[in-house]
This record gives structure tokens, sequence and C-alpha cells, in this order.
């Protein structure tokens, strides 16, 4: 098939990588000239493992190319996939004027009839009704739109894309629905399902499955702050929980909140939504406000220990992304924690096994007051703490008489439960985690 895919950033760069991968012939189309030079240099711009392998052999065999050349791929293809960004407008709502601009675009070049426009961005429930009369509004040509919500994990979107759970597709046309179905019959071939649709519940179903998600989260982290206070530990909660078949083991570790470009950008579009409709959201009001009280929780662990005033300490930071395999640092809780180590006097030296050149941007208003280091172990000499903000693997067995030795106070904040509070009592660090007791008395 031929593919346009306009969008340059995870969803589309992952979809069009893949959908090449295939044996589709897929143009991405971004208007950021510099990305898309970079592009076709073999730069990716963004951090996501295998992607860049299949980016390079796709290349290499002529079925993937880029362009800022937007016109001309919606020219040269059946299938347009609107893949560009829905950031959160001041209003909490998602800001569709990138999605409506290409809507505009497609419909100013569309050459042919029956075309297949899919809608890939996460968009309100409602958005693909407006794409469709924006194109109309400017073309006379009959064409389709389709709904295809992505459901890509970052770190890990590339096996999601080629191994997905489910695929869903909103459409309105048999002729639409059989051909969705042969373009995604590569990736189904284990037997999980295409689930076909309305319009508005596919677009639904991604901002569902992305508010279950984050709730899950915000209330195992709840719950974890309350066996803080009673003496349970919230690890053997999470295991007799986990073995209850209607609840599973996923997205119920206890962690200093989550972040990302998803969870907090839905959550709050689904909220707005909601307002916009009448109906109150008050579980996900919750869940939101849950986990922006979770992002203080590391900063709170010093506090207790060292005081409100932080002036003369510095402290150590391990993992800067909002997770591990991934660059993004988009509501990253490690920036939480900077903040307000810094605006209570303390230094702060971070480092991140990739995340050195996306992160100093967003603490740059804080000036010397944050440093980064390239070695872990290097970032924390002379500090007075050492906290553990993403759980990477680089971090789960380090050196711990390494740590003591460059430590002022062996004093460790486990932001994500890595570590085991009985090895680091044998030790002898003073141990904080989340939702344990401490075997320190700390």
């Amino acid at each position: 098939m031929k593919i346009c895919v306009i969008g340059t950033g995870y969803v589309g760069l992952v979809s069009g990588a893949c959908f090449a991968n295939s044996g589709n012939h897929v143009t991405c189309a971004d208007i950021d000239e510099g990305k898309i030079n970079r592009l076709n240099d073999g730069i990716l711009p963004i951090y996501e493992p295998g992607l860049s392998e299949i980016v390079r052999h796709n290349m290499a065999k002529a079925r993937l190319h880029f362009t800022t050349d937007v016109a001309s791929g919606i020219k040269s293809s059946d299938l347009i996939f609107i893949a560009v960004g829905t950031p959160t407008g001041e209003d909490g709502s998602a800001d569709l004027q990138h999605v409506l601009a290409v809507a505009e675009t497609i419909g100013t070049n569309l050459n042919a009839d029956d075309k297949i426009v899919i809608v890939k961005s996460t968009v309100p429930v409602g958005t693909c009704d407006l794409v469709r009369t924006i194109i109309s509004n400017n073309s006379d040509r009959p064409f389709q739109v389709v709904s295809n919500p992505e459901f890509l994990k970052e770190g890990a979107a590339v096996q999601d894309f080629l191994k997905p759970d489910r695929v869903v597709v909103g459409c309105e046309n048999e002729r639409v629905k059989e051909i969705m179905e042969e373009l995604y019959a590569p990736f189904v071939r284990t037997g999980k399902p295409i689930l076909t649709m309305d319009l508005r519940s596919s677009e639904m179903s991604k901002y569902a499955s992305n508010a279950m998600l984050a709730t899950k989260i915000s209330f195992i982290n709840e719950i974890s702050r309350l066996c803080e206070k009673v003496g349970a530990d919230v690890d053997n909660v999470r295991k007799a929980m986990s073995t209850d078949q209607r609840i599973g083991p996923h997205f119920i570790f206890p962690g200093c909140g989550y972040g990302g470009s998803c969870f907090p950008k839905d959550i709050k579009a689904l909220v707005q939504t909601g307002s916009q409709y009448g109906v109150e959201m008050e579980v996900l009001e919750a869940v939101e406000s849950v986990n922006a009280r979770q992002k203080r929780t590391c900063f709170e662990k010093i506090v207790d220990h060292y005081g409100e005033d932080l002036r003369g300490k510095t402290i150590g930071i391990w993992g800067l992304a909002f997770k591990p395999r991934t660059d993004d640092m988009r509501e990253a809780p490690a920036l939480v924690t900077i903040e307000l180590l810094v605006n209570a006097g303390a230094t702060v030296h971070a480092t991140d096994p990739v995340a050195l050149e996306t992160a100093p941007p967003e603490v740059a208003h804080l000036g010397d007051k944050v440093k980064f280091f390239s070695d872990c172990y290097e970032c924390i000499d002379g500090a007075d703490a050492l906290v553990v903000c993403t759980e990477w693997n680089d971090y789960r067995n380090p050196d711990f008489d390494d740590i003591k030795k460059r430590l002022t106070t062996p004093l460790l904040v486990d932001g994500r439960n890595i570590y085991r509070p009985e090895k680091m009592e044998r030790m002898g660090f003073i141990y904080y985690s989340i939702g344990r007791p401490s075997p320190t008395g700390a």
C-alpha cells in the first residue's frame, strides 16, 4: 500500500517505520525541515529501542521516505495518517490546531477519489467528524475518515506496534474496514483482535484505556501513603492484590508518580471533555490530584531527614526521564523533585543513561544549581543523599559500597522501590522507599 504519515513524532515515526517494515511504501511528512534533514541523515529525534534499526533498514530498501513536501505525500498516497501532536491547551483540553491544519492541507491536496484519511493522533470524541467537515469544505472529491488510535508505550513502542494487544478501527464503510484489516494483518497473526466500531467509540477507547491505567497507578500510590502510616508493606499488599484475576499485576507498582506525554495530557483532556458535556469526572480529577501530590514524595523524604532548609546540601538524582528506555522528560517526576530541592536551597547533581540532552533545557531556569553527570557514581561524589527517580536497569544492582563511600551521609531515597529494605539496613544505609516501613527507623 502507498501510505503517507503526517507527523514524525513518537506515533508518526514508529507507525511509518513499522508499516514500511511490512512491505508498504511509506512517506513520512513533517513541516519541521531540521527534523526531516536529520531523519534523512539517519538521526532520529527520539530515543526508542529498536526504532533506528528499522528506519535505516527500510530507508535502504527505499520503502521509507522523509519529506517536508506534505502536499506531495498526500497526492502520492492512498492512505493518509494524521499523527501530529495534540498538546494540552490552557483549559486542559487537547489542542487540535495541528490536526485541523493537516485536515485542511489534505482537503486542498486530494487529487483522487476514495482516499482514506486515518486519524492516529490522540483526539477528543468528535474530532473525526470535524476532520471530515474541514476536508469536505476544501475538496469535492469523495473520501473516507477512519479513527485508529495508538496504544504505544514509550520504551516499548516498536514491539507494541509489531505485536499489539489489539487494533482499534473506527469506520463506517465495509470496504475501508477490509483495507484496514489487510493493512494490520501482518501484526495480528497470533490472533490478537482487530476491533471495528463507530468513530466516537474508537476515539473514546484511547482515553478510557489511559485513564484506567493512570487510575491504577494513583490508587496504589495512595495505598502506599497509608501503608507508611499504619506500618504495612505495600509490596506485600500489591502482591496480594495482583493474584486477583480481576485486578492483575500490571500498573500497581508504587512510585513517585507517573509522567510522560500521554497519561497527564489524556487525563486532563478527558476531564475537560466531561466538563464540556456536563459530566463531572470525579475519579479522574482525584487521579490527577493524587499524582501531583505523589511527585513531591521524594523531596518530602529528604525534608523529613534534613529539615526544610536544604542550603549547603547536595542531592544526587539517578534517573531523569519519566520512565526507563526513553529520553522523554515531559511531566517527569524528577523535574518536580529537582525544582523543590533547589527552591529549598539545595544543589542537585543529576544523571540519566539517555536523557542528558533532553533534560538540561527543562531545568535551565534553575541556573547553576543543577549540574549533570554522565557517570552515575561521579554524580554523587560528596552528595548528602541519593534519590532514585527512574528505575533504569543500570541502577538496579549498583556498587553499594562505592555509593556509601561517595555520600557524606548514607541517605538513599528510593522513589521506585527497586532495592530491598533489609539489604539497605544490613549495609548501613538510611533508607526511605515508597509505602514500606523502614527497618532502619529512619
